[in-house]
């Protein structure tokens, strides 16, 4: 009888389940869209339970798709947007609020505060992150602030808080298993990662109780066993990977020496660089994450996020209303030999690595009356490629290591205007593997390798297969004048909340 990985990719904009077969190939995939909430202007948040019907529905029609029986699945491999985070009354399973998604800008006055204080030095160290809206820790003390029954409920011990991973693995084991692993752990800025161990000195700044978190785990071998009647019936399933998405990504591109490095394409980017067993904080604006944590050894990556990625294509989409389907950008951006002039920020939510400015705001520059809606969105296709050589120029001044090629996947991926754009203006080869959807498989291998159905990350590694390279084809001088133009509308865009705070 024929054996299956099932793998669970919650993201920030659908959830995805796929089935992974012994070669490596994915035989069935399902996914739904999670609704977004806008609160208010650089607010983002979710329904948490979104997270779960969406799961369940995913995962149903993946084993119909596939036809096969949950006697077949060998075991389950989760991944998760990062970051976002969930406060629940771990008796009723009720949320005490909306999830607060990575993306959210709410709590950046709790960040000057901290940085007041003179402690983001010491918060580098031990974390890997600076201090900023984006990570968990904040998010956290927002929701206990702001939720009147919340501060008696902590005295009571009933509050429970983790990122999407642990609020899944939670119901998806029965609402038994409180656990995390070690790559989502990282992205909290409440985790040593040196030392492995939630740090106290900072949930003491935060007044965040040790109680509150889940317990960190390895990112693969057997964490806990499902025990959902409604979707797996009487059988616990294995749930054996788990890692933050873009760990998973990486670790699905099989980047597995120290050097080796991919960009996901995502509702986010983020380009991430492994780096070994030896943490190296970053000197240039990136973070220094904890890649997984695999048979007792820590492998660490430099990570350099942008907020905006494939957000901005379904901003012309869901916003301006300018395309009516993602795809349709491809053809109008080749539709125009250039932009004319016209540069667009994404910055909708600030701009992340490696500006780390909450207070940017997004911006279209270079307008004149013969801009057309095929120069607005080849320029914001664009922005990703300008996005990425900024990540990757401050890794490589990081690491001292120059790139050869870059690897790559997420669903903006899959647009050939952008990945020969991103070649051009990088001036190094783009490589798309076969299979672009590789946050999901990370997680398949991840789930494969802790229970035996994959032997060796050696043995992922042959399952690794290119469909194209982009080379690139533009000249360094156009380069440079490009990417200086880029520069140019960054400046503008950067602290605009800040120095213009009424709307008036």
């Amino acid at each position: 009888m024929e054996r299956y990985i099932l793998a669970i990719d919650q993201g920030t904009t659908e959830t995805r389940a796929i089935l992974v077969d012994q070669g490596g190939n994915i035989v069935a995939t399902s996914y739904r869209e999670v609704p977004q909430i806008y609160p208010q202007p650089g607010w983002v948040e979710h329904n948490p339970w979104d997270y779960w019907e969406t799961t369940v529905t995913c995962i149903r029609e993946v084993l119909e798709r596939a036809k096969i029986q949950v006697s077949q699945l060998a075991g389950i491999g989760l991944t998760n947007q990062r970051e976002t985070t969930v406060v629940w009354n771990k008796k009723t399973g009720q949320p005490l609020h909306n999830a607060i998604v990575w993306q959210c800008r709410r709590t950046a006055p709790i960040c000057e505060k901290l940085k007041a204080r003179g402690i983001e030095k010491s918060i580098r160290e031990k974390t890997g992150l600076p201090i900023d809206a984006y990570f968990s820790a904040t998010k956290i003390r927002w929701i206990l602030d702001h939720v009147p029954e919340a501060r008696e409920l902590v005295r009571r011990g009933e509050v429970l808080a983790g990122c999407v991973d642990s609020w899944l693995l939670w119901l998806l084991t029965g609402r038994t298993m409180h656990i995390t692993d070690y790559s989502n752990a990282s992205r909290t800025m409440l985790f040593n990662v040196r030392t492995l161990e939630w740090d106290e000195e900072l949930l003491g700044i935060l007044g965040i109780p040790r109680e509150m978190l889940p317990t960190p785990v390895p990112s693969s071998g057997v964490m806990a066993s499902t025990r959902v009647q409604e979707i797996f019936g009487s059988r616990e399933v294995p749930i054996s990977g788990v890692a933050g998405d873009q760990q998973a990504a990486l670790f699905g591109q099989a980047c597995f020496s120290p050097g080796m490095a991919k960009n996901t394409y995502g509702t986010a980017l983020a380009l991430m660089m492994n780096i070994g067993e030896q943490f190296v904080p970053s000197r240039c604006g990136l973070t220094t994450d904890l890649a997984w944590y695999i048979d007792g050894k820590v492998e660490y990556a430099l990570e350099g996020l942008a907020f905006i990625g494939g957000a901005a294509l379904q901003w012309l989409r869901d916003g301006l209303r300018i395309v009516q389907n993602v795809a349709e950008t491809e053809l109008l951006a080749s539709s125009v030999p250039d932009t004319g002039g016209v540069y667009v920020v994404p910055a909708f939510t600030g701009l992340c690595a490696p500006y780390w400015d909450m207070y940017a705001r997004g911006l279209i520059i270079g307008i004149t009356r013969g801009t057309t809606r095929e120069h607005i969105v080849r320029a914001t296709l664009e922005s990703l490629a300008y996005e990425t050589r900024d990540i990757l120029e401050a890794m490589v001044a990081d690491s001292g290591q120059a790139f050869s090629s870059l690897r790559v996947d997420g669903g903006a991926s899959r647009n050939n205007f952008l990945m020969q754009f991103q070649a051009d203006i990088l001036g190094v080869p783009v490589v798309r593997p076969a299979v672009t959807e590789m946050t999901a498989l990370g997680a398949a291998y991840l789930a494969g390798l802790g229970i035996g159905f994959w032997k060796s990350k050696e043995e992922i590694a042959e399952h690794w297969k290119v469909e194209r390279i982009f080379e690139p084809r533009m000249s360094p001088s156009r380069r440079e004048e490009l990417y200086a133009g880029w520069k140019k509308a960054v400046v503008r865009a950067q602290r605009w909340a800040e120095e213009n705070s009424s709307p008036n």
